[in-house]
């Protein structure tokens, strides 16, 4: 197809602020979420996933699979939606003592 340009799983972005990797990164304003592949200083490109299933900060709550999940400012997720950003799915469950839960991203799909 002479009009494909990628598979669209990596985007690189400009650091907004300093990241680490594994961290969840809000990419503009329109909902896209991604994780950091490495960590960058605020300004300096890096790569971050679009699609697959990461281990990231959760809220102290407990958590289904198949539950929709919301990042706040920090990147913690959480079953909240008011205020947050709509991350994905919980790809399988996570106890409240939990420190992580494991995210299918989406973005939409």
């Amino acid at each position: 197809m002479k009009n494909f340009i990628a598979r669209g799983e990596v985007l690189t972005v400009i650091a907004a602020a300093a990241i680490l990797a594994g961290d969840l990164v809000k990419i503009g304003s329109g909902g896209l979420i991604g994780v950091a592949a490495n960590s960058a200083d605020t300004g300096e490109e890096t790569e971050v996933s679009l699609t697959g299933v990461f281990a990231v900060a959760k809220a102290a709550i407990a958590i289904s699979q198949g539950d929709k999940l919301y990042a706040d400012e920090d990147g913690i997720l959480s079953k909240t939606a008011e205020g947050n950003t709509f991350a994905g799915y919980a790809y399988a469950d996570a106890t409240a003592g939990d420190a992580t839960v494991e995210l299918l991203l989406t973005n939409g799909i």
